[in-house]
């Protein structure tokens, strides 16, 4: 059986440029491109937890806040997709799946990456 990778990008096709680098399960996957939190949760809700995920953080169109001057995004981001993921994850007791961060977001990929490794830490498997 083929591992299944789960790719969460709004623009980023995993099948082109070598996006598949980033895969944390290899580049031999069944690859599954979804483009938003709604998409993300519908995916793992109907087929299980992939073997990994790919992560982006800015999904979809964003606004400038006229105050801040700071982007305000319009949609869920992949931070949001991971914090469901821990919920789902916790809610009945998994380890979250491999995974990987391709967003050109250097705070969100961080942002991203410590909530899932801080997971992983504590998780305890019952």
């Amino acid at each position: 059986m083929t591992n299944k990778l789960l790719w969460l990008d709004d623009s980023r096709d995993p099948m082109k440029n070598d996006w598949l680098v980033f895969s944390p399960i290899g580049r031999n996957v069944d690859t599954y491109w979804v483009k938003s939190y709604n998409e993300f949760v519908k995916w793992i809700i109907e087929n299980g937890l992939p073997d990994g995920i790919c992560f982006d953080h800015d999904l979809g169109d964003y606004k400038i806040d006229k105050i801040t001057k700071q982007q305000i995004h319009q949609e869920k981001t992949g931070m949001d997709c991971a914090k469901w993921l821990v919920d789902y994850c916790l809610d009945n007791k998994l380890q979250i799946p491999k995974y990987s961060i391709q967003s050109s977001n250097p705070s969100g990929k961080e942002n991203i990456g410590s909530l899932l490794e801080n997971y992983k830490k504590f998780f305890i498997k019952e």
